[in-house]
């Protein structure tokens, strides 16, 4: 992450922004960043545009002050060595948060926001911002241990080089900011059409594969551990989906980092189907690294 843009999170007052908040505070004094935190809302479309009555301030802005100034106070109490700026913004919450993240290291939200259906496994704020920002987003989600750090292990699903080379630089920074393991994973798969079953020949299809995952894993790798050689680097080419073997291994990480396309003039969601699915089960926070192609 720079050091010269703060880490941006997204905060609404619901349960599931406080663990964001928590989680952005660590990070933000990890890595040296000021934090800010911004609220979003259009209060003014539901209350009406006329001045309130005397110099009473309308409901909705009292509530959204209210909501970024308790975040701060959290974020203070949580380490007051953290520099908190706060921010409400007339904006819808995923278009601010999108607004902040041209002038971010990174954005931060939580898994679910206020008024989202508890049924729901990712709110639609952090699934619209995690689609669309061009800068690195993680979504504070998973089990206690992944959002207390403990496991003391960064997992990578590494991509090609067309969306995986601005993961691989976040993964070794967050590794070396956090003295950390960095696992990289680069999970393959035998097309059914080369493998059949009961046939003995069926296996060097399957070797090949294999033995093509790891040339291109080191390959990848190659750059980034150079430069950054205290590091410890554990690598594995697993067989299987790529999404599945990721939310397996991510009950044993603190941080699960993949890339994702951002491609210029197109609009909408650009998020591969292993972010979407991480995004909805791994087991730790997830973080989503543009890659501009």
């Amino acid at each position: 992450m720079t050091t010269e843009l703060p880490l941006v999170v997204g905060v609404d007052g619901s349960d599931g922004s406080l663990p964001a908040v928590d989680w952005a505070v660590d990070e933000a004094a990890r890595h040296g960043l000021a934090l800010r935190l911004v609220h979003g809302s259009l209060w003014e479309r539901y209350e009406g545009l006329a001045p309130s009555v005397g110099l009473a301030r309308p409901t909705g802005r009292l509530m959204a002050d209210h909501i970024v100034a308790s975040a701060a106070e959290r974020a203070g109490r949580r380490n007051p060595d953290v520099k908190v700026t706060t921010d409400v913004l007339l904006a819808d919450a995923a278009d601010a948060l999108l607004h902040e993240g041209n002038n971010a290291a990174a954005l931060v939200t939580g898994s679910r926001g206020r008024g989202e259906l508890k049924g729901l496994l990712l709110g639609s704020v952090g699934l619209a911002v995690a689609a669309r920002a061009h800068c690195p987003v993680i979504v504070v989600r998973g089990d206690r241990a992944g959002l207390a750090g403990t496991h003391e292990r960064i997992l990578l699903g590494a991509g090609g080089p067309d969306t995986g080379a601005e993961a691989m630089r976040f993964a070794f920074h967050e590794a070396e900011a956090r003295g950390c393991v960095l696992d990289v994973v680069r999970a393959w798969r035998c097309p059914a059409r080369e493998a059949v079953d009961g046939d003995p020949l069926a296996e060097a299809p399957g070797r090949e594969h294999a033995e093509r995952a790891r040339t291109e894993l080191d390959a990848l790798l190659r750059d980034a551990a150079s430069r950054h050689p205290g590091v410890r680097v554990h690598r594995t080419t697993p067989e299987g989906p790529a999404a599945k073997v990721l939310v397996h291994r991510s009950a044993a990480a603190d941080l699960v980092i993949v890339g994702a396309r951002r491609r210029q003039g197109h609009f909408g969601l650009q998020l591969g189907r292993v972010a979407h699915i991480l995004l909805h089960h791994a087991e730790c926070p997830v973080a989503v690294v543009p890659q501009r192609v």
